[in-house]
């Protein structure tokens, strides 16, 4: 007589409870709140000049069009009434540091992206709050009491569905996705909302007659992946509502960089002071990485072309920058690598270091080769 073995079956995994919370025009907010003659008043938090670029604008300048990372010339075309102010990071900081506050009462799961938004993993919530909702709730209100600044929250399962769901009832605004409701939110959303699918992408899919979330979710799998390759799969997935990257705090920094835009734009020969004092700024910024026990071993030169075409050049020595100075003459001579006709002008210039690894590991490859 055979024994059957039967085999536990496994318990199901409940759904994450994920928020993304986005504070509302931030930097143009914290300019009203604490300037009362810029209430109610289209607000661009910029410096001015040809190259200068939009940081930020308030709702009301918002309705002229006016956007973040939009050249200032053409906001103040767009509105010429608008109030330029120059950007104050010190105070964002320090209102972002409030923020974190707050969020950090309800959980330790908090991966920012920036100063004014983050997502949140309430599954487990270190507050007595009954739902994620409920939380939402509180972290908003709290915003709005100790900040006087207003934030938009989204809830769903998962985070890329919590930031889509927190733009929809922008500004100080809160709107929830549950677990059912999945693909009915998904279906009708324009294919460029997915994560991801930019201007191209998008481009591609709607040649194909995808236009919708719900057009995607329909058009054969395997087809995506024959032409897109694995982001094929990951487009099929995304249309179905899946995506599992946890919530990641404390996220490690991948690159500190310095960049600069020109008033006139620039050739290469003309670039290496401006590569030597912007090289000072990401060797600082390095030291305070390096005071953390983490260390850069590859150095990347960023250009930006008169046309706004972006290159970047990049080279891990054997023997990482020691200095400013030699951080300098790496960048420098990545401009050797710029297979550009001669001739050709630059309108930005970065320097950066990227390659981090703790110092630990950095040191005991080195003892290898000595």
């Amino acid at each position: 007589m055979r024994t059957r073995t039967t085999r536990p079956r496994p318990v199901p995994t409940p759904p994450r409870k994920i928020l993304h919370v986005d504070m509302d025009a931030f930097y143009a907010s914290v300019e009203q709140r604490d300037d009362p003659t810029l209430r109610g008043k289209p607000v661009v938090v910029a410096w001015k000049g040809a190259r200068s670029v939009v940081c930020a604008a308030s709702y009301e300048a918002r309705k002229f069009g006016v956007r973040s990372a939009m050249p200032a010339v053409r906001a103040e075309r767009l509105c010429p009434q608008a109030i330029f102010v120059p950007p104050d990071f010190t105070r964002y900081k320090a209102v972002s540091r409030q923020v974190r506050e707050i969020f950090a009462r309800h959980t330790e799961l908090i991966e920012p992206l920036s100063l004014d938004e983050a997502y949140l993993d309430v599954t487990t919530a270190k507050s007595a709050l009954p739902s994620a909702t409920a939380t939402a709730e509180a972290i908003r209100a709290a915003i709005r009491e100790e900040t006087q600044l207003t934030a938009s929250a989204g809830v769903a399962p998962n985070k890329f569905l919590a930031k889509i769901a927190s733009d929809f009832r922008k500004p100080d605004g809160l709107f929830v996705v549950r677990p059912r409701e999945v693909l009915d939110f998904l279906a009708p959303l324009p294919i460029g909302r997915l994560p991801g699918v930019g201007k191209v992408m998008e481009g591609k899919l709607v040649a194909l007659g995808l236009a919708t979330v719900g057009d995607l979710r329909a058009f054969a799998a395997t087809e995506l992946e024959q032409r897109f390759g694995r982001w094929g799969r990951r487009l099929h997935e995304l249309s179905l509502g899946i995506d599992d990257h946890p919530v990641t705090p404390d996220r490690p920094t991948l690159q500190v960089s310095a960049e600069d835009t020109f008033e006139h734009d620039l050739t290469l020969d003309e670039l290496e002071p401006h590569i030597h004092r912007l090289a000072e700024k990401a060797w600082a910024a390095h030291q305070r990485e390096a005071q953390e026990g983490r260390i850069a071993r590859t150095v990347v030169l960023k250009l930006k072309t008169a046309d706004f075409h972006t290159l970047t050049r990049s080279l891990t020595p054997t023997q990482r920058p020691g200095s400013a100075h030699e951080l300098a003459d790496l960048a420098c001579a990545l401009r050797e690598r710029v297979e550009r006709p001669a001739g050709s002008r630059y309108r930005l210039v970065g320097v950066g270091l990227a390659g981090f690894v703790g110092a630990d590991s950095y040191q005991a490859q080195a003892d290898l080769f000595d």
